[in-house]
């Protein structure tokens, strides 16, 4: 069962440049961590967006992000994400904001993503960002095989890495380190068409911790 937001609910909206809010579900967080989220009880934190290059019109990328009980690496629920493959290209993504702590040295954020098979090509992209402001397009997320934890002047936090890398459930994370602690602080995660076909993907067990 799942409940489903798709590009077609934000059109009837008119919310879908802006995004809307996604009813998530919050785990709450451990003793160190500012945001944890399963999916498991309702939420309004979340808001959803897509981008596609310029050679096409976003509205005519086909997205859909939605709750559901098809996949979940712990619990009943997990966020499923759709993304059309007829243009080898666009983007869909989720970001909620998140607590900003005093001091920290290091963020850690970590997440799992479900893909139905592994493969040896790149078909779709998980991409992550953590940072001052919300991202509006696909050129908001690291470039391809980026990884903050690698980059120790970073503006912002964040990964673009391959799914499928696994049969099923597989863990992304990423650190990172800021000069300073930004006065907003929000978290996106999404997918990215890389191959020419339909595909259904999964997130659960979001965590953000700061040391």
């Amino acid at each position: 069962m799942s409940r489903r937001f798709s590009r077609r609910a934000v059109l009837r909206s008119g919310a879908l440049l802006t995004g809307a809010a996604v009813a998530g579900c919050a785990t709450a967080p451990g003793n160190d961590s500012l945001f944890a989220d399963g999916f498991e009880e309702s939420d309004e934190r979340w808001s959803r967006q897509s981008h596609i290059g310029p050679e096409e019109p976003n509205s005519e990328f086909e997205w859909d992000i939605a709750l559901s009980q098809e996949q979940a690496a712990g619990g009943d629920w997990s966020l499923e994400v759709f993304t059309e493959g007829d243009h080898d290209d666009g983007t869909a993504w989720v970001t909620a904001e998140i607590p900003t702590p005093e001091d920290p040295s290091t963020f850690s954020v970590s997440f799992q993503a479900w893909s139905e098979s592994e493969s040896f090509n790149v078909l779709r992209n998980v991409v992550a960002y953590l940072g001052p402001e919300r991202p509006s397009e696909e050129g908001d997320f690291p470039d391809p095989g980026a990884n903050s934890t690698a980059v120790p002047d970073a503006p912002h936090g964040g990964l673009r890495e391959p799914l499928h890398l696994a049969d099923g459930w597989h863990e992304y994370s990423f650190d990172w380190d800021p000069d300073e602690v930004p006065k907003s602080l929000f978290l996106s995660l999404g997918v990215a068409v890389v191959w020419e076909s339909d595909a259904t993907h999964y997130f659960d067990e979001i965590e953000v911790t700061a040391e």
